[in-house]
């Protein structure tokens, strides 16, 4: 990484973590509802942020850390939030979270295992959560509550959802062909680190602004 980018990265365990400490702020207000397991999320990906920063991966590849253990717990959480909370179709989260998982087969039997994040496992869960992300904004274009979508913490979550996973996907699905053009896998690489800064912060404000009962 060059300069700029290692500072946006340094930037981006800082949002990571005051994602996290806001939730925690506002831990006895949702601790009755679902929103309380989004807080237990945010500290969790902190926490493995902080480990695959710091931590010492000689035993341990970081590839293995990220691809089957990090990434996963961050789709299937989002597939439970959307589907099964937000949506409220359970039944499409099993789903979702099933086709999910049979990713890592194909994967397994087709793609490369040396990478910090597998394309094809990314570029799969990321499309499932377009869809779900699509659903969820045309419920709240359809909500007669539509004028207080400021205060409406899935708008937040969708929002910083969009800007980060889905506006990367080209970036994960093309990746090996964008490396060959550095200049070009540069400025994408940019995008994915202010994308998930923006995320960090739009998670924060969903605890702000969000309605508690949301």
């Amino acid at each position: 990484m060059n300069d700029f980018q290692q500072f946006i990265a340094s930037i981006l365990l800082w949002a990571e973590g005051f994602a996290a400490m806001t939730g925690l702020f506002y831990y006895n207000r949702i601790k009755k509802e679902h929103w309380k397991f989004f807080v237990f999320y945010l500290v969790f990906i902190f926490i493995c942020e902080a480990i695959g920063k710091w931590a010492n991966f000689i035993y341990f590849p970081k590839a293995l850390f990220y691809n089957y253990f990090v990434i996963p717990v961050q789709f299937i959480f989002f597939y439970w939030l959307f589907a099964a909370k937000s949506l409220k179709k359970p039944k499409l989260f099993y789903i979702l979270s099933i086709l999910y998982l049979i990713s890592y087969i194909i994967s397994e039997l087709y793609f490369s295992k040396k990478k910090i994040v597998f394309s094809f496992n990314y570029t799969f869960g990321c499309l499932l959560l377009m869809f779900l992300v699509a659903m969820e904004y045309y419920k709240q274009v359809n909500s007669t509550d539509i004028l207080n979508f400021s205060r409406n913490r899935m708008f937040y979550i969708s929002l910083g959802i969009t800007i980060s996973y889905i506006g990367t996907l080209p970036f994960f699905a093309l990746y090996d062909q964008l490396y060959k053009y550095q200049g070009l896998w540069n400025i994408y690489f940019d995008y994915f680190l202010l994308g998930n800064v923006v995320m960090y912060i739009l998670f924060s404000s969903s605890f702000i602004w969000g309605r508690q009962s949301s």
